[in-house]
């Protein structure tokens, strides 16, 4: 790719990133983020637009995680929001397979545009992993994604598997099996929190981290950290390259 094209698309990039977060902030009222009577105005407005018209959201949802994750390169706020607006389970539903989607964009963009540029930055440093992935791609990069991309920024995970030109499908459903534990604790704690605002007069922070729907979730995150951590250290510690 030339120089001039790589330079087109990045300042079209900042662009667009640019316009969409002013998009974004232009519906938040800033000044009133300590306000807790502002997030319960939010939250009736939410549900009944939510309420009128499921599919049409869901579909709403789905591109706008779509363009996030491809021009953010990460998906946590997402997490949060589709519990807070679809509750824990199709919450949950929404969010892996527009976060899966979004990242197959980004993998793909990155494999057509940058192939070079990646190989020539990560190469060096997570060539050990290559020979992994050419074993069995599909359950090694399940693996990777139940690990949470070990400990990798979310962004960067999303491009790295171009080293290992994991092929689309492959790479398509094992973020989206990949991702399901995770995200269903945020959705969880996304509806525990939208229960919390709709059934509150005050914010109370002990009132909310000893609410069930916050508390149970918490600690099924600390069992999936474990379990993560069981899994970074069995397949992909040094003695096992």
């Amino acid at each position: 790719m030339t120089k001039r094209l790589k330079l087109f698309l990045g300042i079209s990039y900042i662009i667009i990133l640019f316009v969409f977060l002013y998009v974004i902030f232009s519906y938040v009222e800033l000044r009133r983020l300590d306000d807790f009577l502002y997030y319960k105005e939010l939250q009736i407005f939410l549900e009944q637009m939510v309420g009128k018209n499921l599919y049409f959201n869901l579909i709403i949802f789905f591109l706008f995680s779509l363009v996030w994750v491809s021009l953010l390169g990460f998906g946590s706020p997402l997490l949060l929001i589709s519990g807070i607006l679809f509750g824990k389970w199709i919450g949950t539903f929404i969010s892996v397979l527009s976060i899966s989607v979004g990242s197959l964009v980004l993998y793909s963009l990155a494999s057509f545009f940058f192939k070079d540029l990646v190989y020539n930055i990560f190469e060096k440093k997570f060539l050990k992993y290559i020979y992994l992935f050419r074993k069995n791609e599909f359950n090694y990069f399940l693996a990777f994604r139940l690990a949470g991309g070990l400990g990798i920024p979310f962004g960067l995970q999303n491009i790295l598997p171009v080293l290992f030109n994991i092929k689309k499908l492959n790479y398509f459903f094992a973020s989206f099996f990949g991702f399901i534990p995770m995200f269903f604790i945020w959705n969880t704690i996304g509806s525990g929190l939208n229960q919390y605002i709709k059934l509150s007069d005050n914010f109370s922070f002990i009132n909310l981290l000893f609410n069930k729907e916050i508390y149970l979730p918490l600690i099924l995150f600390l069992i999936v950290m474990l379990i993560s951590f069981i899994i970074k250290k069995k397949i992909f510690s040094d003695e096992n390259k």
